[in-house]
């Protein structure tokens, strides 16, 4: 099983509004790296820790989980949907996504500032300067040190 971090803001698609809908395809992620790991490494089943950026406290606020296969990325085709591509066509897609359903929401939330100043989650990839991708990976250790934090345990799951 692997671990990741997606972030989103808040405003846009926040974990409240993923606990409403239960399941949602991760749509709009217009980075080849991030793409990638989604098609090549993101599995059913890996666990997801859920991140609030661009807002007053950015930091992890709960979990979700993988729940498809990687699949073209519909909004590519959208010709109304900000994340349109011209160059993108149905038999060859250029962006895809899995989906992602809610698991829960943390006791309290881990912070960026608290992660930084943990030394037991240095080298995570979230803490790194300059790191803005949407996606990424997140080890075992580091996984498990962000729920506790969260006061989530893991194993409940």
């Amino acid at each position: 099983m692997n671990y990741w971090l997606i972030k989103s803001e808040p405003h846009v698609y926040g974990i409240k509004l993923l606990k409403k809908e239960k399941r949602s395809p991760w749509d709009g992620v217009r980075n080849y790296q991030a793409r990638n790991m989604m098609r090549d490494d993101m599995k059913i089943g890996d666990f997801v820790l859920y991140y609030h950026s661009n807002c007053a406290e950015p930091g992890v606020v709960g979990m979700a989980r993988v729940v498809s296969e990687p699949h073209p990325d519909h909004t590519q085709f959208d010709k109304k949907s900000k994340y349109y591509d011209e160059k993108a066509k149905e038999d060859n897609p250029r962006w895809i996504l899995v989906d992602f359903e809610y698991v829960g929401e943390f006791p309290k939330a881990v912070s960026l500032a608290d992660m930084k100043a943990d030394p037991k989650l240095e080298g995570m990839v979230v803490v790194r300067k300059g790191n803005r991708l949407s996606i990424s990976p997140v080890e075992g250790k580091h996984f498990r040190r962000v729920c506790k934090l969260g006061g989530w345990d893991p194993k409940d799951d």
